[in-house]
C-alpha cells in the first residue's frame, strides 16, 4: 500500500495527443487516469514485493501443514492475519512516510517529483536492512551495477527482487524449524501404531490432537507473532 501511493504519484509522460477530462474543476488527463487503473489492478503485487507481506503468509502456510490442517485456518483469516500483522510491522516506515513526504505534499509545500523521492526513501531503507548483501550483490552483478559506493543510490528495481529472494530464504528456514516439533510428534505416533500392530489406523488421525495441544500449551500463536515480529529490522 505504501508503494502503491508512491507509484501513483510518480511523474507520467504521455507518448500521444493529451485528452482532458474534468474532475472536480481540475483537467486530469485521460492516459493518467488509465494508467492510474493499471496501478491500482497491481496493488497486491505491489505489497507482497515491498513489505513484510510475504514472509509472513509463508510462514502461516507452512504452521497450518505442520499442524496437518488444510483449511482451518481458512485461506482469508491467514490473509488477514499477514495484512494486518504487516501494517503493524510497517508502522514505523508508514510514519516516516507520512511525515516526511505525504503531509509536505498535501500542504503543497513539495512537488509531485520531490513526493516521489522522499517516499520511496524509507521503503529502500527498510527493504535494505532485511536483505542478506549476498542476495544484493547477486542482483547487482545481474544488473551489471558498476561503482556502488552506497547502497542507498541503488534502483529500486534492483533492491526489490534482492529484498523477495531474503525474504523467501528467511520464509522458509522458519518454515523447517516450524515442522521439526510436529515431525516428531508424527514419528513417535507411526512408531507407536506400528509397534500395536494397528497399520490401518491412519497415523495422521491419532497425531493430529496430540499437535493441537503441543501448539496450544506453549502458547503456539503468541510465539510465531513474537518470532515474526522481531525477525524484521525496521
Amino acid at each position: 500500500m505504501i508503494s502503491l501511493v508512491v507509484i501513483l504519484l510518480l511523474p507520467m509522460k504521455a507518448s500521444a495527443a493529451q485528452v482532458n477530462v474534468d474532475v472536480n474543476g481540475k483537467n486530469v488527463d485521460t492516459l493518467q487516469i488509465i494508467e492510474t487503473l493499471t496501478i491500482l489492478s497491481l496493488a497486491p503485487s505491489i505489497l507482497i514485493m515491498t513489505t513484510c507481506f510475504t514472509r509472513i503468509i509463508i510462514v502461516l502456510s507452512f504452521l497450518r501443514n505442520a499442524l496437518g490442517l488444510q483449511q482451518t485456518p481458512p485461506n482469508q483469516v491467514l490473509l488477514g492475519i499477514a495484512l494486518f500483522l504487516s501494517l503493524f510491522i510497517m508502522q514505523p516506515v508508514i510514519s516516516e512516510i507520512n511525515t516526511q513526504a505525504y503531509q509536505p505534499f498535501k500542504e503543497q509545500k513539495i512537488t509531485q517529483e520531490q513526493f516521489a523521492q522522499k517516499a520511496v526513501q524509507p521503503l529502500k531503507k527498510f527493504m535494505l536492512k532485511n536483505t542478506k548483501k549476498d542476495d544484493l550483490n547477486l542482483f547487482i552483478n545481474l544488473s551489471q551495477t558498476k561503482d556502488v559506493k552506497d547502497i542507498s543510490q541503488l534502483s529500486i528495481k534492483v533492491i526489490i527482487p534482492a529484498f523477495m529472494t531474503s525474504e523467501l530464504k528467511r520464509a522458509f528456514t522458519i518454515g523447517f524449524l516450524i515442522f521439526i516439533p510436529f515431525l516428531i510428534i508424527d514419528m513417535i505416533v507411526s512408531s507407536t501404531l506400528m509397534s500395536m500392530g494397528m497399520i490401518m489406523l491412519p497415523p495422521a488421525m491419532i497425531s493430529l490432537p496430540f499437535k493441537l495441544l503441543l501448539f496450544v500449551l506453549v502458547d503456539g500463536w503468541g510465539l510465531i507473532f513474537k518470532t515474526l515480529a522481531a525477525s524484521f529490522n525496521v
